[in-house]
């Protein structure tokens, strides 16, 4: 077989490629290169090629391999970025110095607002704010479901008017 003939051949019978090379990939540029890398080694191998036997399966072996072998030279060098964004050197919390006074204040405050609020709804509120469920509260203080809602949401609106911030 002439090297015209082959070139014919291989023409001929590429339009095939797109779509397997897209379901390799996912990506349409990812597989237009991978088409042109099979194009390319195809004609390097010509010699390989058998006269008669099936062009397609040559040609969809060939890509497969050049697919699995960029697969898995991509996962043992995965690529690294150096793109860093330019606050991330200046936001890094190991840097930055804390100032815990004015949120211990803060929490003080809280805590005096929460103990001054009235018995019926202090308990059912510090149970909440520890994280039982409604249902968990009520059965523990013998109460209605929506007693015990409506106890929480009135502490927290007691507790807003009262909280300045």
């Amino acid at each position: 077989m002439t090297a015209t003939e082959f070139n014919e051949m291989l023409i001929n019978n590429s339009d095939f490629l797109q779509p397997v090379a897209v379901s390799l990939t996912h990506d349409s540029e990812e597989a237009k290169d991978l088409i042109q890398e099979t194009m390319y080694r195809a004609l390097a191998n010509r010699e390989k090629y058998q006269t008669g036997t099936n062009i397609k399966a040559w040609l969809y072996t060939i890509m497969r391999n050049i697919f699995i072998n960029n697969y898995r030279r991509n996962k043992k060098f995965s690529k690294v970025s150096s793109d860093v964004p330019q606050d991330y050197y200046m936001f890094q919390t190991s840097k930055v110095a804390h100032n815990d006074g004015m949120i211990n204040a803060g929490i003080r405050e809280i805590k005096g607002v929460i103990n001054k609020l009235p018995d019926i709804f202090r308990l059912s509120f510090e149970l909440h704010y520890l994280g039982y469920k409604y249902q968990e509260i009520a059965d523990t203080l013998q109460e209605p479901l929506g007693t015990i809602k409506s106890r929480i949401h009135f502490a927290r609106k007691i507790l807003s008017g009262q909280l300045s911030r």
